[in-house]
């Protein structure tokens, strides 16, 4: 039943407004204030559902959806967390499942090589990796990790001198591992990027940074590098930047959280170059990757960096396969003990697409960005911002066309609120030196060419109506 309502629900997906219309407080006035005394039947809470639910939510799954970098899902997924909720296992260590940590173990070698990692990230040549909930988390373990194994030289006396670099680019859960980690926050040094670069961060520009740190007595730690920013999918300069990093002994992570997926076609791999001379790389399987949350693939070169940070050992735990030193136990490469099988819903994946598959569908959706920036080309009211990399088109409506008394910048946040107040797409913004721009990201498992024609159409009748008030 639940599965026929699912099924309906995705039929019928694009009748329902994007984004939720709902106004804050909704869904506490409709339901009880406690819950009910006597069960209810299945029917019953389905029309619960229907009713008091669906008008709540925002649909990721629509084809009209662009905001963000989406979540996309497919049918193997699907299936996959099916199994993986029936068995419901809790695999902390080898011995509480077996099959789920060397099948993560194999699933991770398998992304490995499609991306084609170095091998120095691999189970097989002496790194590893592990599927974390999300990026948050692998920014917070591989702190974390680096952390302590600097504290450990160094003295736990000198924690407030420890520091992070970035960009001004880089995703903002990077600050709150920061914060999580306990690093000052005096000592987060998000780099400011320039135009002139293309709002990349600059080799240079992170060099000076460290000087003046060291200077100052303090200890540089940690940089994370973005390939696909949040903001604008801009790379930063992977080699020069691991060149500067390597010089002072400061650990790099690689953020892939939306691009890294799309690095599996031969076309984007040149995004990756460089990705030997870094520590920790990872990407989010459950943004563009037909695999649902939470699906964050990480990689080290050197786990033990992380057991030596995570690893605890009470008795209720010791067995003689985890002593043996031949089997991984994965609680001790994450914050928590327990996990789900995460690994069982992106195996269904990669067997029932195979590798062809994937890329076809990830060259489907850049294919439909590029058909939009073709679209915005054909109307000279809007303009292209920043170089396309992937599947995101940022843009405004130019301030050419504007009256000199209006602000460009608000005239464009009327715009997307506007587009999305009417529910039929859903897009966001960014604000990237000084500059208001509206993103259209393509990724939505169900998106065709003809709704990315709506979403234009859709654009340019409200750029109409808001231009017609001049």
């Amino acid at each position: 039943m639940v599965i026929d309502f699912l099924a309906d629900y995705y039929q019928n997906i694009e009748i329902y407004p994007v984004r939720s219309q709902v106004k804050p407080g909704n869904l506490r006035r409709r339901l009880p204030e406690s819950a009910p005394l006597n069960p209810e039947p299945i029917e019953t809470i389905l029309k619960d559902v229907q009713k008091d639910i669906i008008p709540g939510i925002t649909h990721w799954q629509s084809p009209n959806f662009f905001a963000y970098f989406q979540s996309n899902g497919s049918i193997a997924n699907f299936l996959g967390e099916m199994l993986c909720t029936g068995f419901n296992t809790v695999g902390f260590n080898w011995i509480a499942f077996p099959a789920a940590t060397v099948l993560e173990s194999i699933v991770m070698d398998w992304l490995g090589k499609m991306l084609k990692l170095p091998s120095s990230f691999l189970f097989s040549g002496g790194g590893g990796g592990v599927i974390h909930a999300s990026t948050c988390e692998a920014f917070l373990c591989t702190l974390t990790a680096i952390k302590e194994k600097k504290l450990s030289v160094i003295g736990r006396e000198n924690l407030d001198k420890l520091v992070v670099y970035c960009s001004d680019q880089t995703h903002f859960s990077l600050k709150k591992s920061v914060q999580i980690a306990v690093i000052s926050p005096e000592n987060f040094r998000p780099i400011v990027t320039t135009k002139s670069n293309s709002f990349k961060l600059c080799p240079e520009s992170l060099g000076l940074a460290i000087i003046l740190d060291l200077e100052a007595g303090l200890v540089p730690l940690y940089l994370c590098c973005t390939i696909g920013t949040t903001s604008s999918t801009i790379v930063d300069p992977l080699g020069p930047l691991c060149d500067v990093a390597q010089e002072y002994g400061i650990w790099v992570h690689v953020d892939a959280a939306y691009a890294g997926g799309a690095c599996i076609c031969p076309e984007f791999r040149h995004f990756l170059d460089g990705i030997e001379g870094a520590n920790s790389f990872s990407f989010n399987a459950h943004k563009w990757f037909l695999t649902t949350l939470y699906c964050c693939c990480l990689w080290v070169k050197d786990p033990s960096a992380l057991t030596n940070a995570f690893s605890t050992n009470p008795e209720i735990l010791n067995n003689q396969v985890t002593e043996s030193k031949q089997v991984v136990d994965y609680k001790d490469w994450q914050m928590a003990l327990s996990r789900r099988f995460r690994a069982l819903k992106l195996w269904l994946v990669l067997q029932s697409y195979g590798v062809a598959r994937l890329k076809d569908f990830i060259r489907g959706h850049v294919k439909m960005a590029k058909h939009f920036e073709w679209l915005l080309a054909g109307d000279k009211r809007f303009e292209v911002v920043f170089p396309r990399n992937f599947a995101m088109v940022c843009f405004w409506v130019s301030p050419s066309v504007i009256p000199n008394d209006e602000d460009v910048n608000e005239f464009n946040r009327n715009l997307l609120e506007s587009i999305n107040a009417s529910g039929g797409a859903y897009m966001v913004h960014a604000v990237v030196g000084g500059v208001y721009v509206i993103q259209l990201a393509v990724g939505a498992t169900l998106t065709e060419y003809r709704h990315v024609n709506n979403a234009f159409k859709l654009v340019q009748d409200h750029a109409n109506a808001l231009l017609c008030t001049f």
